[in-house]
Parts: C-alpha cells; structure tokens; sequence
C-alpha cells in the first residue's frame, strides 16, 4: 500500500485579497474532494499564492502515478488561468 502526500503550490497573480484566494481554493478544494483525498488549505497570509494539501492511497506506485496525473489533468481543464505546481511524496 503506498501514501501519496501532496503539496499544490499556486500562484494567484489576478487575485488582489484574501476573500478572492478562499473563493478559489475552495473550488479547486471541492474538486480535488471528488478524487476521494483528504485535502487542507495549508496557505499562508499572502493573497496572491496557496498551497492546498491533499494525501491518498494506492495500492502501487505505478496506480499512485496515475491517479496524480488524473488529478493534474483536472486542475489543468478547470484552473488553467492559474500556475500551479505539484510536490509529492510517497512513503
């Protein structure tokens, strides 16, 4: 069994307050929730970056690589006016 911890790094450059980075983060938080992962908002004060946190399980690495690919293929149809980045781990 393998656990995927996660780390999505995003960079809001339209963003100008912290309300207009919740209202994103909670999308992209309410879209990730239909993968089936346990997701956080991990961000700090600055309103024009996030880091949203999302951990799951897979029963191999290969399977693990590709649900991370489904997963970014979303974000990519869904926030494509938004960069995004994508740390991941898996123990």
């Amino acid at each position: 069994m393998i656990i995927c911890s996660c780390i999505l790094h995003l960079e809001l450059p339209y963003i100008q307050s912290l309300k207009g980075r919740r209202s994103v983060t909670n999308s992209m938080k309410d879209k990730l929730k239909a993968f089936n992962l346990s997701v956080m908002d991990i961000s700090g004060e600055y309103a024009k970056e996030a880091d949203i946190a999302f951990v799951f399980l897979s029963p191999n690495p290969l399977k693990s690589a590709q649900y991370r690919e489904k997963i970014e293929q979303m974000l990519e149809r869904n926030f494509s006016e938004y960069r995004f980045e994508l740390e991941y781990e898996e123990i």
